[in-house]
């Protein structure tokens, strides 16, 4: 159940952002078949939890692609489906005989998602890449990382599923309600490199308005700030704060015991690196969870920083079942 119940979707397997967007799809309640390579093909046992997350939810087929009989399987499936999604290289889909006019040809109502790094055009556009590469091009990468240091890769979030997945989502759903109005699918083009750009939008506008430098660690949300930053606790652990608004900065210099001291003002960038020792010093006087008894659920803007262990565990996202089995 769900908004996009009877939405057909036919996925041919891939990597990192494209199942993404399929397990999104799914989420929301769309039908999908992913169209496995024949050799790949694996029944687990019953008892054995699945290791890939972003594979739920869906069918799946063996298919060799590389015999007609294979590919005019797909295209059966593609006749009476809505979406199709694929993240091959350039060119790698029409080679197959499962372009966008072959299978357009087919079913014109199929909104047909390509998920590439670089896009289906450009100098770039037929050459490896990974996240890394797509955020580094697009002028993300560079503002990551502690002043002096080297830019820090943010896992592969950025380009592959907030930049890539996530947007090719979008540009599907677009599609579908352009649809509905116009009875014609169409082609989304979802490429990591532009995707990252656009999630950097508010970066470039602060810029543009002398409001963010190049140089790392010197701004308002990449730890310049005194009190927009993790800090180191007693027992090893660490805190994030978010104190950016004066009401919770008020808050955090009140909690943490801050109140008779002659503090700088909050915004004299000047100040910021002797607050922050300031700051890190006070933070190491407790343990994480005595910190969290003193701020957590406060308008301070706070949180432990927690493992990929404890998370799950944490009453919010128990409560808000955010980690599901």
């Amino acid at each position: 159940m769900g908004p996009l119940e009877g939405i057909r979707v036919v996925e041919l397997q891939g990597i990192g952002p494209g199942p993404f967007a399929g397990m999104v799809l799914a989420d929301l309640g769309a039908d999908l078949v992913r169209i496995d390579r024949a050799q790949n093909v694996q029944t687990p046992a019953p008892a054995t939890p699945p290791g890939d997350i972003l594979a739920r939810g869906r069918r799946s087929v063996g298919v060799d692609l590389k015999r007609p009989e294979g590919v005019e399987t797909v295209l059966r499936l593609v006749e009476k489906g809505d979406v199709l999604l694929e993240g091959f290289r350039p060119g790698v889909m029409e080679r197959l005989g499962l372009g966008p006019d072959v299978c357009l040809a087919r079913n014109a109502r199929l909104v047909y998602g390509r998920m590439t790094g670089w896009g289906q055009d450009g100098p770039l556009a037929t050459a490896a890449g990974h996240d890394i590469n797509y955020i580094a091009l697009a002028g993300v990468l560079h503002g990551i990382g502690r002043r002096g240091e080297k830019p820090v890769a943010p896992l592969n979030l950025v380009g592959d599923f907030g930049g890539g997945g996530m947007l090719l989502v979008v540009g599907i759903l677009a599609a579908l309600v352009e649809r509905a109005r116009s009875g014609r699918g169409q082609v989304v083009d979802a490429a990591m490199v532009d995707g990252a750009a656009l999630l950097n939008g508010i970066i470039f506008g602060m810029r543009n308005l002398g409001l963010w430098s190049d140089e790392r660690e010197s701004n308002l949300l990449d730890g310049g700030a005194h009190f927009y930053d993790t800090y180191e606790t007693k027992d090893g652990q660490y805190v994030a704060i978010g104190s950016i608004e004066p009401q919770f900065y008020a808050e955090l210099i009140q909690k943490a015991g801050l109140e008779g001291e002659s503090l700088p003002r909050q915004m004299d960038r000047s100040q910021w690196p002797a607050l922050k020792e300031r700051f890190t010093r006070l933070f190491k006087a407790k343990t994480r969870d005595e910190w969290c008894r003193i701020m957590e659920g406060s308008d301070i803007c706070f949180a432990p920083v927690l493992t990929m262990g404890e998370a799950p565990e944490h009453p919010h996202n128990r409560a808000r079942g955010t980690y599901v089995e």
